[in-house]
């Protein structure tokens, strides 16, 4: 099948009364979550400065906030071994200039009221990096998205609220930067989610440079440079054909040289920098619709033929197969991407790996029951 990434949803809003009691019984079955691993990438430049203080940094952001679903979605699988779940916080190394830095991330408050707090476990920044640091996560995790137009869109689909009220806080998070958005496509073409994830990790560890830290090795995402100096057969060792295994190579030394920019794609409209996008080898409309969508959070752009995604929403919006999801997207107008990111959530959802958030009582966590997400939808949003 298709690799499809999906994002978060988030929402906020009052309940019917049979929504709360559906939801209260929820919250009767309890569950306990997996571990996970996360890395991130950031680039700093000047002059080496002294040691900053390690210390934790509070970190702006607009209530309400669901950092484990947002992590979930940004990992798709708990096998990534780049983004890291661990202990109810999220780790990730990010390349410097300053070397490899270990970053963490926890909510010490709730999902209602967050109290998003920035740390480095490991490494040596300086003052420049570590704003550098920050800026990349809160381009990661979507802290500077306002909830408020995802949410209502979402709360105002009868069939997809209790999935929205579930994901509540969650947002949609973005790849660190441009090398990795499409590397984080690329192996997934025409696979599933588990296949890609496993051909990631092996890339990952073959060419993303490591960090010990209190007796684990974390890695950071693979370089442009690291993957542009690959020789082709060491790339296919990693599980990618040959095709997929040019491609790849063919985009980071394209990056590496300053052929292809982040800012570039940036500055165009999300009509021209798709056809810029399909125009690049081993590239066609789903892969640029997701590297747009994930790695330069255009909301307004739904992946086309994401046979995951399109599956995942007919379940949730009790769609027979083959109806159309036209009427659905352009409800959502600018923001149909985000459907694509409930669509992942939900499944999340099914597996258990996302606690759910709740209304009126965000601190406690249930598990969805193993029914998967048709199931539970259907339950939940009758």
């Amino acid at each position: 099948m298709t690799q499809s990434a999906a994002m978060s949803q988030e929402t906020r809003s009052a309940s019917p009364p049979r929504q709360r009691r559906q939801v209260a019984e929820m919250s009767r079955r309890s569950w306990r979550a997996r571990p996970d691993n996360l890395t991130t990438i950031v680039a700093d430049a000047g002059a080496p400065h002294p040691r900053v203080d390690l210390a934790d940094a509070r970190l702006a952001i607009q209530a309400p906030f669901h950092l484990e679903a947002t992590v979930r979605v940004l990992q798709r699988r708990p096998a990534n071994r780049v983004d890291v779940w661990d202990r109810n916080r999220y780790q990730r190394v990010l390349t410097t200039a300053d070397g490899p830095v270990l970053i963490e991330v926890h909510n010490r408050g709730t999902i209602a009221d967050p109290d998003v707090r920035f740390s480095v476990q490991a490494g040596n920044p300086s003052a420049a990096t570590r704003v550098a640091l920050e800026q990349t996560v809160r381009r990661v995790l979507g802290l500077d998205l306002h909830p408020e137009s995802v949410q209502t869109l979402a709360e105002a689909e009868l069939r997809l609220r209790a999935t929205a009220l579930a994901l509540r806080g969650m947002r949609p998070p973005r790849f660190a930067e441009l090398f990795e958005a499409f590397a984080s496509v690329v192996p997934f073409q025409q696979l599933s989610l588990d296949a890609g994830v496993a051909i990631m990790g092996r890339l990952t560890d073959r060419f993303g440079e490591p960090l010990e830290h209190e007796g684990h090795r974390y890695r950071a995402f693979p370089t442009a440079r690291a993957v542009a100096n690959a020789r082709l057969d060491a790339l296919r060792r990693c599980g990618l054909s040959r095709g997929k295994a040019q491609t790849l190579r063919y985009l980071a030394k394209a990056i590496e040289s300053g052929e292809l920019t982040e800012a570039a794609i940036a500055g165009m409209s999300t009509s021209h920098a798709l056809g810029h996008l399909v125009d690049l080898p081993g590239i066609g409309p789903w892969s640029a619709g997701v590297v747009l969508l994930r790695g330069f959070g255009r909301l307004d752009v739904f992946p086309p033929g994401d046979v995951g995604a399109l599956r995942g929403l007919r379940a949730l919006l009790h769609l027979r197969a083959g109806q159309s999801l036209d009427p659905v997207l352009k409800r959502f107008g600018a923001h149909r991407g985000y459907l694509y990111f409930c669509a992942l959530g939900a499944s999340l959802l099914a597996k258990g790996l996302i606690h759910p958030a709740f209304l009126k009582e965000p601190w406690k966590y249930t598990r969805l029951g193993g029914q998967g997400s048709r199931g539970w939808a259907a339950r939940n949003s009758r």
